[in-house]
């Protein structure tokens, strides 16, 4: 201090032996300060004396790896680090080493396409699961209406449909006799789906001798569900003419079945409510095509999926009504009809139940 030597070379030259070169920084004796970080200039540094060779090369800096994520790597493109071999030493291996990253490409790989699964393409026909395969005319009439009939034949098959969302499971059995066996299995594996279920049959009469098909109520037991093994199935019976449906009623309550009669598919509505039925049968001319009716009351109340729907002609002339009535015929089982009005209401009553 005083002399016009800077302080910060006395406190330098001090701790520095007396041949040490002077700092790199200070040149010219400059009482400056330089900024941290700044490079040393290379005139200032005096050469080992060992090292008379020419100088090396200057080495480049090592760029650190470049990860999958950077924009300059593209899109569909990655690394994957494999796994240490058996036995190999814990630890570190080269990138390039065995075991190390390996650029991949990730194309696009295209998803297994199953025609049984949903979703459809739009303007594909909705499936309508059928038991037996359908006559000529029926297979027309629903294509015609944009369904697309999928045979099934048991309850693993019913399973299997499931998932492509059917419109409704549709028993129609022109073709070929169901057993009561199979017809029960169809039915508990559409309901446990939440598949509506929809019967077609017809009404013979004849006296017992001369009768040729089976009771209808061993069709109709083996189709309704009941709340409990305690509780006797509650069936909806919904016929215009009186006689015929006494004579339906005394066979069900036979077989152990609660039967609540209504004249016409209005009454039904109202009875419904208070009858909360399993099972509903009716007369397929009595089922309204433009009015709201039982299907529509079903769907309302959550009932649609889980209460079958039986459908019935009956081949009954008006003058044989009164000895129906008095137990000298009786009511069989039989092919229902196949006129264009029958086709057109059994298409009709399935687009309504299979409306989402």
């Amino acid at each position: 201090l005083g002399q016009g030597v800077p302080f910060n070379r006395q406190a330098a030259q001090a701790h520095q032996p007396s041949t040490a070169t002077p700092a790199p920084h200070q040149p010219g004796g400059s009482g400056r300060r330089r900024k941290l970080g700044t490079p040393p200039e290379p005139t200032a540094a005096r050469p080992h004396p060992a090292a008379e060779q020419p100088a090396a090369q200057p080495v480049p800096p090592v760029q650190p790896p470049r990860l999958p994520a950077q924009a300059s790597e593209g899109a569909g493109r990655s690394y994957a680090i494999g796994a240490p071999d058996e036995n190999a030493a814990e630890g570190p291996e080269p990138l390039d080493g065995p075991g190390g990253a390996v650029e991949v490409a990730d194309t696009p790989r295209p998803q297994p396409m199953d025609d049984e699964l949903p979703p459809e393409p739009l303007d594909n026909p909705r499936r309508l699961l059928v038991w037996p395969a359908p006559d000529v005319s029926t297979q027309q009439a629903l294509s015609d209406r944009g369904y697309r009939p999928v045979t099934v034949h048991s309850r693993e098959e019913v399973d299997a449909q499931i998932a492509a969302f059917p419109a409704a499971l549709f028993v129609d059995p022109l073709t070929g006799p169901i057993t009561r066996t199979a017809l029960q299995s169809l039915r508990q594996a559409a309901v446990a789906a939440e598949v509506p279920v929809m019967v077609t049959a017809g009404l013979g009469q004849a006296s017992r001798d001369a009768a040729y098909g089976a009771d209808p109520a061993v069709l109709l037991k083996a189709l309704a569900p009941r709340d409990s093994e305690q509780h006797p199935p509650r069936v909806l019976l919904i016929e215009e003419h009186a006689e015929i449906a006494l004579a339906l009623t005394a066979t069900l309550e036979r077989r152990g079945m609660q039967v609540a009669r209504a004249a016409s598919d209005t009454d039904a509505v109202t009875l419904a409510g208070q009858f909360r039925p399993n099972l509903v049968v009716m007369d397929l001319m009595q089922v309204h095509r433009r009015r709201a009716g039982i299907v529509d009351w079903l769907r309302a109340n959550g009932q649609l999926n889980r209460t079958p729907l039986v459908v019935y002609t009956a081949a009954v002339d008006q003058a044989d009504l009164p000895r129906l009535a008095s137990g000298e015929t009786v009511l069989f089982l039989a092919e229902r009809s196949t006129s264009a009005e029958v086709q057109a209401r059994i298409v009709d009553l399935l687009a309504r139940i299979g409306t989402n």
